[in-house]
């Protein structure tokens, strides 16, 4: 099994910034392609950024090009969501997301259902 845990969220002034990490254990973290969701209180969740394997392919919802950035680690086993002049409207409960990819290290997916572990989730409330 693998477990994912998320940290560094909070609540931050609009403009402001926060790293969130989510550190992998269980299997090996180089072989997951990896993502970052958030659902807000009556929204449905969606993926905000996606990363490959190799850390080549990346995948952003408009709603944060420009501002957010993933990046991963593999010596930590760690993935990161860089977001910087953050809106009220980011305002969510983030949740990384991992899938097995071992033969592939440019897949990477925008899609929940594709998504096999995901950790529990952490809170970034930016105020206005």
């Amino acid at each position: 099994q693998v477990q994912l845990v998320e940290s560094g969220g909070g609540l931050v002034q609009a403009g402001g910034s926060l790293r969130l990490s989510c550190v992998a254990s269980g299997r090996t973290f180089s072989n997951f392609a990896m993502a970052w969701f958030r659902q807000a209180p009556g929204k449905e969740r969606f993926s905000v950024a996606a990363l490959s394997r190799s850390g080549d392919e990346t995948y952003y919802a408009d709603s944060v090009k420009g501002r957010f950035t993933i990046s991963r680690d593999n010596a930590k086993n760690t993935v990161y969501l860089q977001m910087n002049d953050l809106k009220p409207e980011d305002t969510a409960v983030y949740y990384c997301a991992a899938k097995p990819m071992i033969f592939n290290r440019h897949y990477y997916s925008n899609s929940e259902r594709d998504y096999d572990y995901w950790g529990q989730g952490t809170q970034v409330t930016v105020s206005s």
